[in-house]
């Protein structure tokens, strides 16, 4: 049986202001600015931007505004509730389906548009009822505090007085020191014996290379191979074929004993299960 995954992915429009005349020397009164002329965002507001988009936000703390655990938002304890945001986007995962809408970030308010979502059921209630939840608590104007460091803090106050607490985890960009590359890797149901001077009965998954013309075909995928990396986020099962759709960063400098790329997985594009 396949599944797959789609994400809805809304365009972002940008505004353009006009820029005033200049006022002429010899007049004796200032000529008024333009009312649409630009300005520019304050620096704490562009320096928070700039850390929530560096960052992947997981869920520590839920709480009412009576101090309350909101156990709702806990669903799933080894997959946190995670925020991410990219170009005014904010996406939602760990949830039943995946979340997006857009952002502002405007001085202590932090802005969120209505949110659209996958059309995925989940056989278990309490994580369908998952999205809801976390909606209800997003959209809308929520206070907004950030808190710098090693291991930054974002801490949301919904209009209910719920306030959520996300720890922050450097995103893959930031710790590599640039965007990756994007591929497509089918990963066979069956792993297989490898030699590795450092492993001894290493088993290597088995991959190939999927890629796609400019209609989108998906081309001759070639011949299996044994990958010696690791997939960062991805946990094989046995049994089961996998798409991924993954982005490779180059290790600069290469630590010792290990290869020069990193691996990291995006999202499963496509599952089979191959046991009969």
């Amino acid at each position: 049986m396949k599944r797959l995954a789609y994400l809805i992915l809304p365009l972002a429009l940008m505004a353009c202001g006009k820029t005033p005349e200049p006022t002429p020397l010899a007049s004796p009164e200032p000529a008024p600015p333009a009312a649409d002329a630009p300005t520019a965002a304050p620096a704490a507001s562009v320096d928070a931007s700039a850390s929530l988009g560096a960052h992947h936000w997981q869920l520590q703390q839920a709480t009412t505004a009576a101090g309350q655990r909101i156990d709702a938002l806990f669903v799933r304890e080894d997959a946190p509730i995670t925020l991410d945001f990219s170009d005014g986007r904010l996406g939602i995962s760990n949830t039943c389906n995946r979340m997006s809408g857009a952002y502002a970030l405007e001085g202590a308010v932090l802005r969120v548009s209505r949110l659209a979502a996958t059309m995925m059921a989940c056989a278990d209630a309490t994580l369908m009822a998952l999205d809801q939840e976390v909606g209800k608590r997003l959209e809308g104007n929520s206070g907004f505090v950030l808190e710098q460091g090693a291991e930054p803090t974002l801490k949301l106050t919904a209009a209910n007085g719920d306030v959520l607490t996300f720890k922050g985890q450097a995103t893959a960009e930031t710790r590599f020191g640039g965007p990756g590359e994007r591929m497509f890797l089918e990963v066979a149901a069956e792993t297989k014996a490898c030699s590795h001077p450092l492993i001894p009965n290493k088993q290597c998954l088995q991959v190939r290379e999927i890629k796609y013309d400019d209609a989108g075909i998906k081309q001759d995928s070639g011949e299996w191979q044994n990958f010696y990396d690791e997939i960062e986020g991805y946990t094989h099962e046995r049994g089961v074929r996998n798409v991924l759709r993954v982005n490779r960063y180059e290790r600069k400098p290469v630590p010792a004993d290990a290869s020069s790329n990193a691996y990291v997985l995006d999202m499963v594009v496509e599952t089979e299960n191959m046991a009969k």
